[in-house]
């Protein structure tokens, strides 16, 4: 995997550009998507983030180990016994049920905690209901261990529904004015990851969670792209192996496929064990090479795949991209998605440790 490290920082100066005043929250969970959660958290806090967001005390922990110090959100609760560590790494965390605040309020100090209850609007995960969010916001506010740093939701639907998003961004301000109503104000109110951020300026309030955006990816192939941004990885290999094949020969387990003429067959050290789906050689995925595209000869296996170059010049040790760019053609995340039934997002984070990552600069 190549990291351009350049555009996770010029996608994260664009998006902050376009929501300003709001600060912005860069998550970096499951490894940054894949990237890399330290060299993308330094990257996007150089470039202006405010804060990060993890998913895990684990990843929190990873980036304080890293020396990074800004704010780190942990946007789920962990397990009761974790509320030490978060207290001991100055985590800020997620807090929806009793037993999680009861928990903190426990080991905080000698500073107040400060916590971010999270309100289900219609995500129906993680959350609590209205009712309960407010007797826990009664509960933090009252307890001088622990402060209401923030009030949060989670939409599910901001790429593609406007009306449910609305619907819960409405919710989101009914619960604040209920809260206010009994003089509990929070810090931070916020909603808005990457497709609300960018489609619902409403939305934005004091802080926006932007996780794929700053990769590069949109939230969907038809997202309009509000402002510009460059997909930060680039999946490449190289042919280690080239031979000669008849018309008719079945490369690969399975046999799967015929050629359909006398063709070159280049061998490409990269497989599902890396993370190249299994199916994408059925699917009619391609690889670029010297900037063309060509077709999988068979199917991917754990340690290699075979690709059909016909009678075209092509050695050992050229360049193979299976995901980017390369001259002027570019394989995308979306591309792998559509053939796959997926999302981007699964795409990007399903390359497995095997593949080593090397960070680069593509800045003029």
């Amino acid at each position: 995997m190549e990291i351009d490290l350049d555009a996770v920082a010029a996608n994260v100066a664009a998006l902050r550009a376009a929501v300003v005043p709001a600060r912005f929250c860069a998550v970096v969970k499951a490894d940054g998507y894949g990237h890399g959660d330290v060299p993308v958290a330094e990257a996007a806090l150089a470039a202006g983030a405010d804060w990060l967001a993890v998913a895990l005390v684990e990843e929190g922990v990873r980036l304080r180990e890293a020396g990074i110090e800004a704010p780190i959100l942990v946007l789920s609760e962990p397990a009761n016994g974790d509320a030490s560590a978060i207290v001991t790494w100055r985590l800020r965390p997620a807090v929806y049920t009793m037993p999680f605040v009861e928990a903190l309020a426990a080991v905080a100090g000698p500073s107040p905690l400060p916590v971010h209850v999270k309100v289900n609007t219609g995500m129906h995960r993680v959350g609590a209901e209205p009712a309960e969010a407010m007797e826990l916001l009664r509960l933090v506010s009252a307890d001088p261990a622990l402060h209401v740093e923030g009030i949060w939701t989670h939409f599910a639907v901001a790429e593609e529904d406007p009306d449910f998003t609305r619907s819960q961004i409405a919710a989101l301000e009914c619960f604040e004015e209920a809260a206010a109503a009994e003089g509990i104000r929070a810090d931070l109110v916020h909603a808005a990851n990457t497709a609300g951020a960018l489609r619902y300026p409403e939305a934005r309030r004091d802080l926006v969670r932007v996780g794929l955006g700053i990769y590069g990816l949109r939230p969907t192939p038809t997202t309009a792209p509000l402002v510009p941004l460059r997909p930060a990885m680039r999946v490449v290999s190289a042919v280690s192996y080239i031979r000669r094949l008849p018309a008719g020969e079945r490369p690969s387990y399975g046999r799967r496929r015929a050629l359909g003429r006398d063709a070159t067959v280049a061998t490409v050290p990269i497989g599902y064990a890396d993370g190249v789906p299994r199916r994408l050689a059925q699917l009619g995925a391609e690889v670029l090479i010297r900037g063309r595209r060509y077709p999988h000869a068979g199917t991917v296996t754990m340690d290699q795949i075979v690709v059909d170059v016909g009678d075209d010049p092509v050695a050992v040790g050229d360049e193979v991209v299976l995901l980017g760019a390369q001259d002027e053609d570019t394989v995308t995340a979306d591309e792998w998605a559509h053939l796959l039934d997926t999302i981007n997002y699964e795409i990007v984070c399903n390359f497995g440790p095997r593949l080593p990552r090397r960070y680069v600069r593509s800045a003029p």
